[in-house]
């Protein structure tokens, strides 16, 4: 199973008023695993970015005056995306500006009739997600980084690689789907006693030798298709995806 996390910085909020794309930040996972491939680019919006927009994410027309136009980098995006599934916090802002883009080009870089993102991969929308998992609650990223405990830090500014990179942290805890098992010594004697996150207590481990089997990539990719395929199925009722 190979999934992109996704990330974008625009010159403003909103595709139908001209705004543009000025930075894709990607990271590949395959099984729920990072990789370390990546896919990163700036890109000259040809266009004066909105201050507001500048504020968040620093990135000035300046510093984007010598950078490549979408349409010259268009291709290595779309092979680098091209049938996997995208993960994004709040998947219509950047699906729509990455749309907008692809009906801009003329039928020499991109067919006619494949002008959407979705025409070449799927798409995941962890916010969606994560309003299922916890409603009404906030579930911006730094909400989740800190209900998830993922070290964001060093995020000053907003940026799409980085901000990629948190996203798959805090997509893979918040779909771990398990009791995290903990080993902790007991209270005052010094043996470790077996328990779960949630707080259950289960047999000592000097009682019982467990042994640890540890399923193999193609049954990890088995396992995830088939809870994929439930869930769909159950139309988003999977119990083992919450």
């Amino acid at each position: 199973m190979r999934q992109i996390v996704l990330d974008t910085e625009t010159t403003g909020l909103d595709p139908l008023e001209g705004h543009r794309i000025i930075e894709i930040g990607c990271v590949e996972l395959i099984n729920r695993k990072l990789t370390g491939k990546r896919f990163h680019v700036y890109i000259n919006p040809e266009r004066i970015i909105d201050q507001g927009a500048v504020d968040i994410h620093g990135l000035d027309n300046a510093f984007l005056v010598d950078k490549p136009l979408f349409e010259h980098i268009v291709a290595d995006l779309i092979s680098f995306v091209e049938d996997a599934e995208l993960i994004i916090h709040n998947a219509p802002f950047d699906v729509g500006f990455i749309n907008a883009e692809l009906r801009r080009l003329d039928e020499t870089k991109l067919p006619a009739d494949k002008r959407a993102i979705a025409d070449y991969c799927g798409v995941l929308d962890t916010l969606a997600l994560a309003k299922k998992k916890h409603p009404g609650q906030r579930n911006s990223l730094d909400a989740l980084c800190k209900r998830y405990n993922v070290n964001n830090s060093h995020r000053e500014l907003h940026g799409a690689l980085l901000d990629a990179e948190i996203l798959a942290e805090v997509y893979l805890a918040m779909t771990g789907g398990q009791a995290e098992l903990l080993l902790e010594p007991e209270m005052g004697t010094g043996t470790a006693k077996l328990g779960v996150a949630t707080g259950l207590k289960a047999a000592r481990t000097g009682q019982a030798k467990l042994a640890v089997i540890h399923c193999s990539e193609a049954e990890q990719a088995a396992h995830e298709s088939r809870l994929t395929a439930i869930d769909k199925s159950s139309g988003g009722r999977c119990v083992w995806m919450q």
